[in-house]
């Protein structure tokens, strides 16, 4: 990469571009670090603006509840709510083994 290509970067040569007008003239080592640093507030600044619009979207998330994965209840019929009752009270029965082999 040479000094044009480093001197314009992301601004499209509109901003931090110190090319001089004098094509014989070099570029001091100052120049270049000041467009640099130019260039890299202007992309600390608008990282800073995605984050937070990422941290707003994130906490209308939460307080809408919609942030993360969303679990859908299973729908279970009264009868096979019954059953699953039964089995869990009479566990490790005698009885608790006969609702079992009749579920399956």
């Amino acid at each position: 990469m040479n000094d044009e290509e480093t001197n314009k970067g992301d601004t499209g040569g509109k901003e931090g571009n110190i090319i001089s007008k004098e094509p014989d003239k070099p570029i001091s080592l100052y120049d270049k670090t000041e467009a640099i640093v130019t260039r890299q507030e202007a992309a600390n600044k608008k990282a800073e603006e995605i984050l937070d619009r990422q941290e707003k979207l994130h906490a209308n998330q939460r307080l809408a509840g919609t942030g993360g994965g969303h679990v859908e209840a299973k729908l279970v019929s009264p009868e096979e709510k019954k059953k699953v009752q039964a089995q869990e009270f009479f566990k490790d029965t005698a009885l608790g083994d006969a609702i079992k082999k009749t579920n399956e």
